[in-house]
């Protein structure tokens, strides 16, 4: 993941930007998702990984409204759609 985050930086200590944040919210994705498939009673996490998409989701339509290129560039970098 910090290959990623590396990836992605703006400049050498970038931790904060849009890119950054749709990163590590890409990594608390899956591994709430590997979670909730293994233990399906848990709504608390299933809550917070509808709040992860749909931060994720938020992050994506800004960058792709400002940051045409950085969108594509992260879209990429991260497999996001197809």
């Amino acid at each position: 993941m910090i290959k990623k985050i590396d990836e992605l930086a703006i400049h050498e200590k970038d931790r904060g930007s849009s890119e950054i944040q749709i990163a590590l919210l890409t990594e608390k994705i899956e591994i709430l998702s590997k979670h909730i498939k293994k233990f399906k009673k848990d709504k608390h996490s299933s809550v917070g990984l509808l709040k992860a998409v749909n931060r994720r989701k938020k992050l994506l339509d800004y960058l792709k409204r400002n940051k045409v290129d950085s969108y594509k560039n992260v879209l990429s970098k991260l497999n996001l759609r197809k």
